[in-house]
């Protein structure tokens, strides 16, 4: 990957890059930008954004309102609303890497199966003092993960995910290693084999795993986990069409624990690094796991299946299970996990659960710092014997009294998370519903920004 990202120029194009200023209601401009402003009911208002002309004709500068209070984010839209040119953001210095950051995220777009009508390309001038590097690498991590959940599951299966995987160890000089088919029953890792045992062949459930700086036994261990189910039919209990629609989505988990534990490994944190990913198509067949069905787990906990619906966190169980055996200082999992998540949060605002105080809050300053919010959820322990059922140790769907379906879900992964270190669960939804400029409807990164900020503090690179 280039170090510098394709739509950054170098900062000693600024004198002739043309001016972003943010303007709230009570902004000053000067005479001409006032008129030009008075004409267009400009008001400073956030999401307004207005082009001065120069005398010649041309972009003379932009001017984008800012509302009561200028967030950095804002600048994620401008991509997708300026005339093509090369441009510079009048802010504060503390401000510019997120501002600049936001513009990268903003400047995503799929393409891999529609030509996009070239507007001309809009770049933006590298602020002064910035690690333009960095703020590069995190944009493509967000990038990485939300192409892989934008991509169809004919084009993003089990195979396609461990190709990623491999690229990333091999840029990185990581190893990895992978179990594939009925081979995931020799190596014990029989919930994800049940899982994915009805899809096809070539579509074979796997487990892939990233080692990364494992002889330096003297630095810490993170290991982060990933859902990658490819996609979710919900198996025997049949999801509905508009349930099913968007289930391509289903594999983000995968998506962006590869794209974070990318970019731990191209910072090169002071960590040991293990990546863990279960991938699987949750198919229906004749040979598709069956409610009432009794799963062993690699943790030897047995588990009756209520709903085959409910896989994620079967696939996830084996996963965790194999992150503990690392004896990690810390673990993070991320799961497109509950619609229960949705209900609660909506599709913007992620809950995190973690029974670590010192994580949760280094998560949450994290969050609010690089604004990529994250919401605390309760790992309620009220709510655990909705697991409990009378012929195996737990089951996969909670009973209906509790009703707090991302909470339970979280409870149920809790018993199979490290007992080492302390660990995080990210219920993420990974998609953007509605557009708006710089938020294209469809795949989104979420808390990857957040967590990478909280590595970074917690182990100080």
């Amino acid at each position: 990957m280039s170090a510098l990202h394709s739509q950054l120029a170098p900062a000693h194009d600024a004198e002739a890059a043309i001016p972003v200023r943010f303007v709230g209601p009570g902004g000053q401009l000067n005479e001409a930008a006032q008129l030009w402003a008075d004409v267009h009911a400009f008001e400073g208002k956030s999401g307004q954004l207005l082009v001065v002309p120069n005398a010649q004709g041309g972009v003379g500068q932009v001017i984008v309102g800012a509302g009561d209070r200028f967030d950095p984010m804002s600048a994620r839209g401008l991509s997708a609303r300026l005339p093509g040119g090369v441009y510079r953001l009048d802010v504060a210095a503390d401000q510019a890497g997120q501002a600049t950051l936001a513009f990268l995220l903003g400047t995503y777009v799929f393409d891999r199966y529609k030509a996009r009508t070239d507007k001309g390309l809009v770049r933006l001038v590298t602020p002064e003092g910035l690690d333009a590097a960095e703020v590069s690498r995190i944009a493509a991590a967000c990038a990485l993960a939300r192409e892989m959940v934008d991509t169809p599951a004919a084009d993003m299966g089990p195979l396609q995910i461990e190709t990623i995987a491999r690229e990333i160890a091999e840029s990185a000089g990581a190893k990895i290693t992978v179990t594939t088919g009925d081979a995931l029953l020799e190596d014990n890792y029989p919930a994800v084999h049940a899982v994915g045992r009805a899809a096809a062949p070539h579509r074979a459930p796997r487990v892939i795993e990233i080692g990364w700086k494992l002889d330096q036994t003297d630095l810490p261990l993170v290991a982060l986990v990933g859902k990658g189910v490819v996609f979710d039919t919900g198996g025997l209990d049949l999801k509905p069409a508009v349930g099913m629609r968007n289930m391509k989505k289903d594999m983000g988990g995968s998506a962006h624990a590869l794209a974070l534990g990318r970019l731990v490994m191209q910072a090169d944190l002071p960590v040991r690094l293990v990546v863990i990913v279960a991938a699987v198509e949750n198919a229906v067949s004749a040979d598709a796991f069956r409610p009432g069905d009794i799963l062993n787990s690699r943790k030897g906990l047995t588990i009756e299946i209520g709903n085959t619906d409910a896989e994620g966190r079967l696939i996830l169980a084996d996963a965790l299970t194999r992150a503990g055996e690392h004896s990690p200082d810390l673990t993070l999992d991320f799961a497109t996990l509950t619609g229960a998540a949705r209900i609660a949060l909506g599709p913007d605002l992620p809950p995190l659960y973690t029974d670590d105080e010192a994580l949760a809050e280094g998560l949450l300053a994290a969050a609010a710092e690089v604004r990529d919010p994250l919401w605390r959820m309760p790992l309620w322990a009220g709510y655990r014997a909705a697991l409990d059922t009378e012929i195996a140790d737990m089951k996969n769907d909670s009973s209906a009294w509790a009703q707090a379906g991302s909470v339970t879900a979280a409870l149920f992964l809790q018993k199979f998370a490290p007992v080492t270190g302390a660990w995080a669960h990210m219920d993420i939804f990974a998609w953007n519903p509605r557009a708006r400029p710089g938020f294209p409807e469809g795949a989104e990164a979420q808390a990857l920004r957040a967590c990478y900020a909280m590595l970074r503090a917690r182990y100080a690179a």
